[in-house]
C-alpha cells in the first residue's frame, strides 16, 4: 500500500501539472481572442487525441511493466512541454495568438501531446490497484484516487488563472516544464515487485481485439461502456462551454479560485467514496449518480447568478468521482489483470471519442446560433420566463438540454437487460479473481 500512495501522489503531481498547463492555455486563448469556437475546438481536439491513443496506450500498459510505463509517459510530458517553451519564446505570442496561422496550432499539438499522454500514467496506475491493493478495498483506492485528483484540480484552476493573468503565459510556461521534471525523477526512485510480463503469441501493438474479446467475456460489460460512451456526450458540452460562461461571469484571476473552490467537491465526493465505497451495486449507484448530475446541469445556469453557477458545479463534482469509480470497480473486479490495461484503453476510446464531437459541433452551434439566437427578441421571449436575462442564456438553454439527456440516459439504461446481467455478473464474481497471485515475490521494476 505505501509503493501504491507512492505511485498515486506522484500522479497526481504530474496530473496538477499537465492540467494547469492546458487550463492555462485554455484561458489565455479565450481571453486574447474571446472566440467560443477557438476554445472548443482545442477541448475537442484534447478529447480526440485520447479516442485515438487510448487503445494503443491499454495495449502498452499490459506489454510492458507498470512504472516503466509510466516513466516513458513523464519523459514525453517533459519534452513536450520543452519544446513548447521554446516556440513560445521564440515565435512570441503575437504569432501564436494568430488563428489562422499555422504556428497557433503547432503549439497547440505540442502542447496537447504532452498533456494527453498523462493518460498513459492513469491507465497504469488504475491497474495498479489491482496489483497493490486488497480486492475488498478497491472501491476504497479509487475513490482515493478521485480525492488526490480533486485536489489536483482544485489548485491547477486556481493557479491557471492567477498564472495567466498575474504572471502571464511565459512563465506559466516555464513552471509546467520544471514541474514536470520534479514527479520524473521521484519515479525514478521508486520500486514496484511486478509479475513477469507473459508475451502473448500474435498480439499487435494496438489490441483492438484483444480488448474487445475481454469485453464481450463478461456480461453486460460492454452496455456499461455504450452507457458512459454516451453520457460522456453531455461532457463535451461542459468542455465547450463551461469556461466561456464563467469567464463570461468573472475575470479571469476571479474564475479560476472560484472554480477551484467549487472544485473542492471533486475532493468531498472522492473523499466519501474512498470511505464508505460505492455500495454492494456500483453500477446502480452510477446511475443514479448520472440522473443527478443531469438535474443539476439543467439547474445550474437558470439564473445568471455567480453564486448559483458556483454550487452547481462544486455539487457536480461531489458526484463525479463515484461516477468515475464505479466503472473503475467494475473492470478490475471482472477482468482479469493481465487484460485490464486493453479493457481500460478499449473502454477510453469510446468514452473519449463522444466528447470531442459534442464539441466540434457544440461550439460553433453556440457561437453562430444559439447565443445569438437567446440575444435577439425572439429567443428572448420564447425562453426569458425560464433562463431570465443576462449575457450567457444561450450558453444556459445547451447546458439545461444536456442535462436533460444525462436524466433520460441513467433511466434508460436502468430498464435494460444488460444492466441486470452486469450487475449479477459483479454480485456474484468471487472477490480476488482478478488478482496475479505471487505478483509480491516478483522482482522489482
Amino acid at each position: 500500500m505505501r509503493v501504491f500512495l507512492h505511485l498515486l501522489v506522484n500522479t497526481a503531481v504530474a496530473n496538477l501539472t499537465t492540467n494547469f498547463l492546458w487550463f492555462a492555455v485554455v484561458f489565455w486563448v479565450f481571453i486574447e481572442t474571446r472566440s467560443i469556437l477557438a476554445t472548443g475546438v482545442l477541448g475537442g481536439a484534447y478529447m480526440l487525441i485520447i479516442a485515438l491513443s487510448s487503445m494503443y496506450f491499454g495495449s502498452m500498459v499490459d506489454r510492458f511493466r507498470k512504472l516503466r510505463v509510466m516513466r516513458i509517459s513523464a519523459w514525453i510530458s517533459l519534452t513536450a512541454f520543452v519544446i513548447a517553451c521554446v516556440m513560445f519564446f521564440a515565435l512570441g505570442e503575437a504569432a501564436l495568438l494568430d488563428l489562422a496561422g499555422p504556428g497557433f496550432w503547432v503549439f497547440a499539438v505540442i502542447v496537447l501531446i504532452g498533456c494527453v499522454v498523462e493518460l498513459l500514467r492513469n491507465l497504469a496506475l488504475s491497474t495498479t490497484v489491482t496489483l497493490l491493493v486488497p480486492t475488498e478495498r478497491h472501491a476504497n483506492a479509487n475513490g482515493l484516487v478521485g480525492t488526490v485528483q480533486g485536489l489536483a484540480f482544485i489548485a491547477t484552476s486556481v493557479f491557471s488563472g492567477l498564472s495567466v493573468g498575474m504572471l502571464g503565459m511565459g512563465p506559466t510556461m516555464l513552471i509546467a516544464a520544471v514541474c514536470t521534471a520534479i514527479p520524473l525523477a521521484h519515479l525514478h526512485l521508486i520500486r514496484v515487485a511486478e509479475p513477469e510480463i507473459v508475451s502473448e503469441p500474435g498480439r499487435k501493438a494496438v489490441d483492438f481485439r484483444g480488448g474487445f474479446v475481454a469485453v464481450l467475456a463478461v456480461p453486460g460489460l460492454l452496455a456499461l461502456i455504450i452507457f458512459t460512451t454516451f453520457n460522456n456526450l453531455t461532457g463535451g458540452v461542459f468542455m465547450a462551454l463551461l469556461d466561456p460562461y464563467g469567464l463570461t461571469l468573472f475575470p479571469v484571476e476571479a474564475w479560476g479560485i472560484l472554480f477551484g473552490l467549487a472544485s473542492t467537491g471533486f475532493v468531498v465526493g472522492g473523499a466519501i467514496v474512498a470511505k464508505w465505497g460505492l455500495g454492494r451495486n456500483p453500477i446502480r449507484t452510477m446511475l443514479v449518480l448520472v440522473a443527478l448530475t443531469g438535474v443539476i446541469g439543467g439547474l445550474f445556469t437558470l439564473r445568471e447568478w455567480g453564486w448559483l453557477f458556483v454550487v452547481g458545479i462544486w455539487l457536480f463534482m461531489i458526484l463525479m468521482p463515484a461516477i468515475e469509480a464505479a466503472e473503475q470497480t467494475v473492470i478490475q473486479r471482472v477482468v482479469p489483470y493481465e487484460k485490464q490495461g486493453r479493457v481500460f484503453g478499449f473502454a477510453m476510446t469510446f468514452e473519449a471519442a463522444t466528447a470531442p464531437i459534442t464539441s466540434f459541433l457544440i461550439a460553433p452551434v453556440a457561437e453562430f446560433w444559439i447565443v445569438p439566437y437567446m440575444e435577439r427578441s425572439a429567443g428572448q421571449d420564447r425562453w426569458g420566463w425560464l433562463l431570465g436575462e443576462g449575457d450567457a442564456r444561450g450558453i444556459a438553454l445547451i447546458f439545461l438540454f444536456a442535462g436533460l439527456l444525462s436524466i433520460a440516459l441513467a433511466v434508460g439504461a436502468a430498464l435494460t437487460r444488460s444492466y441486470r446481467m452486469l450487475s449479477r455478473s459483479y454480485v456474484e464474481h468471487p472477490e480476488g479473481a482478478s488478482d496475479l497471485p505471487g505478483a509480491s515475490s516478483a522482482p522489482p521494476s
